[in-house]
């Protein structure tokens, strides 16, 4: 088949090339210069299936009320914000019920491992170098963060995750560069989850897609997908207002397009609910010190009060947290900003250049319950692959493989049913 994706993020460019690897003539098409310019630009980079949860948790509307008022909250919004997505707020206090809870993050944990699976076999016959590190540390600062942790341990040995509660002693094992100074209770350690620079493994990717005879269409904002009578023929309208030309006719059409997606199907009769959730981060070239080896995190960590990771990218950290509803793509929140200082200072002070940081803003594409949507739109032909939310990166390979194997319907091996369409009405 000729099929055609919409995105060139990590979750567009891992579909594109898994859609090559089954023999279909794959062309991509991406509005920005290259791959993964938007969200998967500068993430955290943590791998983490262990840590893969839904945002709509049981507790967690308390736990964003009680931060209104902090100078640090891992959350904010506006109240234009809460009125404007009112619909999707509502939607995402019901699926903070436990039983929903529950099975949400049973499903994005299968499709995180399975993604994990899949990352791993591509690494065959010829590795890839995406900075990749093994461990993430779980940092509690408090006696309280500590008592949540053991409750949440024996959930993740539940699910089969392997993880242990250290005491300071072992937690400054793992991780030497930790500040002595920054009150530590404890920490939860994930040996097996892992780190990676998502933007280095898209252009991987986009390199072994092109191999395969995939073509990338850069500079290319599509702005309607155009439905063709049968046999299932798609066009493209692109960002010029002209329709594609004769010979980019497509069998099918995938949407990767983030939380952009909506804009291309609402006027195919389809409606999402999902909505941009920024992110932010910072970046900056370690002060390697060759007299003191432990400068800087050896792989990845979580500050659990604050919900901010600090991860090594080769010779760089990366400091990257705040879930902000609202705003301005374009307009840096200093606050959220000054929180990443905060906990980066806290953790490592002196490790980073912060004269030559870079920040950074993303935006989610997040839907109200937490795992993706993979799977047929409601026009014949029309494929989805979006709503990944902050678990994009550890999430994009399976379901890539998830979305091909839809595609020629072959069964895919991992439970559909909280990751269709149709769970959400749509």
């Amino acid at each position: 088949m000729k099929v055609a994706v919409i995105g060139a993020g990590v979750v567009g460019v891992t579909t594109a090339y898994e859609l090559a690897a089954d023999g279909h003539a794959v062309s991509v098409y991406e509005r920005h210069a290259t791959v993964a310019s938007g969200t998967s630009f500068a993430n955290a980079g943590v791998l983490a299936p262990g840590y893969v949860t839904p945002w709509a948790a049981p507790g967690m509307a308390w736990k964003v009320i009680s931060h209104l008022f902090s100078s640090h909250a891992p959350v904010r919004f506006t109240l234009a914000s809460l009125v404007t997505h009112m619909p999707w707020l509502w939607r995402w206090q019901r699926a903070c019920r436990p039983a929903v809870y529950q099975a949400n993050r049973a499903a994005m944990l299968s499709l995180a491992r399975y993604s994990s699976e899949r990352r791993h076999n591509l690494a065959q016959p010829e590795p890839l170098d995406y900075e990749q590190r093994r461990g993430l540390l779980v940092l509690l600062r408090s006696a309280a963060e500590l008592r949540r942790a053991h409750a949440n341990l024996a959930a993740l040995h539940g699910l089969g995750v392997n993880a242990a509660l250290l005491d300071r002693a072992a937690a400054f094992a793992v991780e030497p560069g930790l500040n002595l100074a920054t009150p530590l209770a404890g920490a939860l350690h994930l040996p097996d989850d892992e780190l990676g620079n998502c933007r280095q493994f898209s252009h991987l990717m986009k390199a072994r897609a092109q191999a395969l005879g995939a073509s990338f269409l850069f500079q290319h904002d599509v702005h309607k997908i155009e439905p063709g009578t049968q046999p299932l023929v798609h066009g493209l309208a692109l960002n010029n207002g002209r329709p594609s030309a004769s010979s980019a006719r497509f069998d099918a059409v995938v949407v990767c397009a983030g939380h952009q997606a909506n804009a291309l199907l609402a006027p195919l009769g389809q409606r999402l609910p999902l909505v941009p959730v920024y992110g932010y981060s910072l970046t900056a070239p370690l002060r390697l010190d060759e007299r003191n080896p432990a400068v800087g995190p050896h792989a990845a960590l979580m500050d659990e009060r604050y919900k901010v990771a600090i991860t090594r990218l080769g010779v760089r950290i990366r400091v990257a947290g705040s879930a902000e509803l609202g705003g301005h793509p374009d307009r840096h929140n200093p606050a959220a900003l000054r929180t990443l200082y905060k906990v980066l200072d806290d953790w490592f002070p002196g490790a980073a250049q912060m004269n030559q940081a870079q920040a950074w803003k993303g935006a989610r594409p997040m839907l109200p319950d937490g795992p993706p949507i993979i799977g047929s739109a409601l026009a014949p032909g029309v494929w989805l692959n979006l709503g990944h939310g902050s678990s994009g990166w550890a999430l994009a390979c399976g379901s890539a493989r998830v979305l091909a194997d839809l595609l020629i319907q072959r069964k895919p091996q991992v439970d559909l049913a909280r990751l269709s369409p149709q769970r959400l009405g749509a």
